[in-house]
């Protein structure tokens, strides 16, 4: 691999000092032939020749809020929300490209606090950054990450693969994720790995918009239902202070609907997924919460036996 070339000095501030900044941050990578500082990046691809490519995109002011979050929190979590669309298709991270709208007005801090952000999380899992681009804006904050990938051996793994008699398996615990879990969670890469080396892993999906929501972007795909039991729902506990919820809904109501939990939905083959209850892989909490049926809608099994409907609660942005 050819080495980095030095980094001119620039005589402007604003954008190309931020670049200049970022590409000494980042520095180089065993995957990156050619990385910041080009009109394109040139990266040393691994095998399997098919490729995983997931984006998405963070608002100030709808999936943040800098009063309530710091900068190296954001610029985590625009990565990492990326991450977990990867493992949800049972993939690795290869690299990842940033595009970044600073506010006019704004100083290079506050784009370094971003990146630092996601520079750390970048480390910690092994992804090259290959580049992105920065520019200003009289609107909010904008960030978006697209992130390429590879399938793992086995994969990738899609929502349409579920079937009848399948048992839906979930990964940590749901709810009351907007006060700190949002900013804080860890992509289940590892996770989505063993998942797959069961054996029986059907279908699977990242629960970002709420598990109610994304299990039936499983069943719509892999036309079926669902029955799930509501007291094996593994709920997260909410931080001291929070036990109340301002809008009176119960722990099991925002597990279902408040999205943001990042968790992975896994429908598996009943004996893999025995074993992998029995004896879990990782030292993630992984719970069974129900099953694949026949039909195309999803109901809900409440502890005094009854049986309700669920529908498909959970964020939606509004386009209108």
């Amino acid at each position: 691999m050819s080495a980095q070339p030095p980094v001119p000095p620039h005589r402007c501030g604003g954008e190309f000092t931020l670049i200049e900044w970022i590409r000494r941050r980042v520095g180089s990578h065993p995957r990156l032939e050619v990385g910041i500082g080009d009109d394109a990046a040139v990266l040393c691809w691994p095998e399997p020749e098919r490729m995983l490519v997931a984006v998405d995109m963070l608002v100030e002011g709808v999936h943040f809020d800098l009063q309530q979050a710091t900068p190296e929190q954001v610029g985590r979590k625009a990565l990492a929300v990326n991450l977990s669309d990867i493992a949800a298709m049972a993939g690795r991270p290869v690299a990842a490209v940033v595009s970044l709208a600073l506010p006019r007005g704004q100083d290079e801090e506050l784009g370094q606090r971003l990146h630092e952000g996601l520079v750390g999380l970048a480390e910690a899992t092994d992804v090259a950054l290959a580049g992105g681009d920065t520019t200003a804006t009289d609107g909010p904050l904008v960030l978006s990450v697209t992130v390429i990938g590879a399938p793992l051996p086995g994969g990738p793994v899609l929502r349409s693969g579920a079937r009848p008699g399948d048992r839906l398996l979930v990964t940590g615990c749901l709810g009351q994720s907007r006060h700190r879990h949002h900013l804080e969670f860890t992509p289940r890469l590892a996770e989505a790995g063993a998942l797959l080396d069961s054996g029986g892993l059907h279908a699977l999906i990242d629960i970002s918009d709420g598990l109610a929501a994304d299990l039936y972007h499983v069943l719509a795909e892999s036309g079926v239902g669902a029955r799930l039991r509501a007291e094996d729902i593994p709920l997260r506990e909410p931080e001291p202070g929070r036990e109340h919820s301002p809008d009176g809904r119960t722990a099991l109501a925002h597990a279902i609907s408040d999205g943001e939990d990042f968790e992975l939905l896994a429908a598996v083959e009943p004996g893999a997924a025995a074993e992998l209850i029995a004896a879990p892989p990782f030292a993630t909490p992984l719970a069974d919460i129900g099953e694949i049926v026949e039909g195309n809608s999803a109901e809900l099994l409440m502890p005094d036996g009854r049986i309700v409907p669920l529908p498909p609660l959970g964020y939606e942005h509004q386009l209108d």
